[in-house]
């Protein structure tokens, strides 16, 4: 398959990564599964080629033949032909099959293409990466305005707020927002961030005069954590737990804290999980 227009691209197994993935970070791509004895192929190809010229660059289609590309078609459990799958920010977010009418293809186009809104939270994230971090909670607010629980909008504006100390705002809005992996990193961490004033030095008198107070050690840890001095606030909240007193469930609560904001793939996060299991169990 051949074209000249720029929002056309054949796709293989070693271009996919780049052509399709990464690209869908800045654009939705499109990717067609079709093959040149497929009939309803030769129906659909033509279709979408069209949209995509007709889109102006609103997306881009990938055309994967699956004869020569069996390992994709694999990887994405392409049952059938065509199979058509929309990629956005490096993953698929959704699919069908088969030689759909143009109208239906058109609904399907505009669920997968950023909304108003989402076009809205792209510029608050330029602003925010250039610097201008009124312009972007301006924009962030807005779109939260529209619709309270816009995901990206209330992730943004959630970060922006935590950077700024305004935690118990954060939580607020990412309270409204469905829970993900991102939801519950961000709670964490503003969590954690209420203690970034605290004086570790005055916590640590305090706790001389009082070595076995688990609330004190707690609060230690937390204010560690709070300035990314991760491994001795892990080291500290471990000793609560493995204590077994009243504090115990708090401690353990605050080490999943830390986890979710190191991320699952930190060595701290892969060492002190286990031994917090063996202190559990």
């Amino acid at each position: 398959m051949e074209s000249t227009s720029p929002y056309i691209q054949e796709v293989t197994t070693s271009s996919f990564q780049q052509a399709v993935l990464q690209k869908s970070h800045d654009v939705p791509v499109v990717v067609d599964f079709w093959a040149t004895w497929c009939g309803p192929c030769k129906t659909l190809g033509p279709m979408l080629e069209k949209l995509a010229a007709e889109s102006g660059g609103s997306f881009i289609l990938a055309k994967v033949d699956v004869d020569t590309n069996q390992e994709l078609a694999a990887q994405f459990n392409v049952q059938g032909i065509p199979t058509v799958i929309g990629f956005r920010d490096g993953a698929p977010v959704d699919q069908f099959t088969g030689a759909l009418p143009e109208r239906a293809i058109r609904d399907w186009l505009d669920r997968l293409l950023p909304s108003e809104l989402d076009m809205i939270v792209d510029q608050a994230r330029d602003a925010a990466i250039a610097g201008n971090i009124d312009t972007a909670e301006r924009l962030f607010r807005g779109a939260l305005e529209v619709q309270a629980d816009h995901q990206e909008a209330g992730t943004g504006l959630a970060s922006l707020l935590i950077a700024s100390g305004r935690q118990d705002e954060a939580l607020i809005i990412l309270g409204k927002l469905a829970v993900t992996d991102e939801v519950e990193r961000l709670q964490s961490a503003a969590r954690l961030a209420t203690s970034r004033g605290s004086d570790v030095s005055e916590i640590v008198k305090r706790l001389d005069s009082d070595p076995e107070n688990s609330e004190i050690k707690i609060e230690l840890a937390m204010a560690l954590a709070a300035r990314a001095e991760y491994e001795p606030a892990l080291d500290r909240l471990l000793e609560v737990v493995r204590a077994r007193g009243d504090a115990r469930e708090e401690a353990r609560r605050a080490m999943l804290d830390v986890f979710e904001v190191l991320g699952d793939g930190h060595p701290l996060t892969t060492t002190y999980r286990r031994q917090l299991a063996n202190a559990l169990f």
